[in-house]
């Protein structure tokens, strides 16, 4: 299907009005994505250019580059949410539940949510058997937590004309592909709709720090920003808003303290509700029925 196939066009203001549980105005998710990059491969994102240019292999600098957002900045962005204790969504690739399983028994022990994140860090455009990988993903995630994940973000968020059809088939509840609104949305797929939970692009640190290349400060000032005008637009119709961290960007040195920050200055308003994923569709499948 196309993508206006699977959804058609809704203004927002014209829907029935969502009220989130507890009087709370809008709600706040936090992903932190964690991925395996194979140092086989060419690396997917890179820090510093090799001087002979090309793509070299092993590509040790940009391959430690990762590594140690794994190893050192995953645990800096740990010690932030904790501070204002909420629970975060980890997006994870298949492969990385178990290299890296202290990150995998942290989030465990703290409750948070695993959401599907591919089975390595490849687009799903370029993966072989594409109903293979989010089974494998599936099993990753289950065997490590005792628990079938309900969530699913593409890497790079990359899907397949088909990606939200095996979805439902593989037992999936929701997407964050789909960054086109403020609120949960459902997407037609071959059996049965799939929920689209609001994800970012432009509060992403890769967007801005990789891409962009802003100073550190921009994800506070962007974020904070992005913040006040949904806070504001939630006077009368809930809204979610996502905040984004890859551990080898804002987990590095110059940058951590921008997403604690952020997160502590969120926190300080009573009314907004930090959930998690399968928090969120859970409410909108129970306002919004089918």
């Amino acid at each position: 299907m196309l993508p206006t196939e699977r959804i058609s066009y809704s203004a927002i203001p014209d829907r029935p009005k969502l009220s989130l549980p507890d009087g709370k105005r809008m709600g706040v998710w936090i992903i932190v994505n964690i991925e395996e990059w194979d140092p086989r491969a060419t690396m997917p994102r890179t820090v510093l250019t090799p001087p002979a240019g090309g793509s070299p292999s092993p590509d040790i600098p940009n391959w430690a580059w990762h590594e140690y957002g794994n190893r050192v900045g995953f645990w800096r962005l740990l010690k932030s949410i904790d501070e204002i204790g909420v629970k975060a969504v980890l997006a994870i690739n298949g492969t990385a539940v178990q290299s890296y399983a202290p990150i995998s028994r942290a989030a465990l022990d703290r409750g948070w949510e695993f959401m599907g994140h591919g089975f390595t860090q490849k687009n799903m455009q370029k993966v072989e058997d594409e109903r293979a990988d989010i089974v494998a993903t599936t099993k990753a995630i289950q065997d490590f937590t005792g628990k079938r994940p309900r969530g699913w973000l593409g890497p790079g968020l990359t899907e397949t004309w088909e990606t939200p059809d095996i979805l439902v088939e593989e037992g999936y509840e929701y997407v964050c592909d789909w960054v086109l609104d403020d609120q949960p949305v459902r997407l037609k797929t071959r059996t049965s709709p799939i929920v689209n939970v609001p994800y970012t692009q432009e509060c992403n640190d890769v967007a801005m720090m990789l891409i962009q290349h802003h100073q550190a400060g921009e994800y506070f000032q962007r974020g904070w920003d992005q913040f006040q005008q949904i806070y504001e637009d939630a006077e009368d119709q809930a809204r979610i808003m996502a905040l984004v961290v890859h551990p080898y960007i804002m987990g590095a040195p110059h940058r951590a303290r921008y997403f604690r920050d952020l997160i502590r200055r969120i926190a300080a308003f009573e009314d907004v509700a930090f959930m998690t994923g399968e928090e969120i569709f859970d409410w909108y499948a129970d306002v919004c029925p089918l």
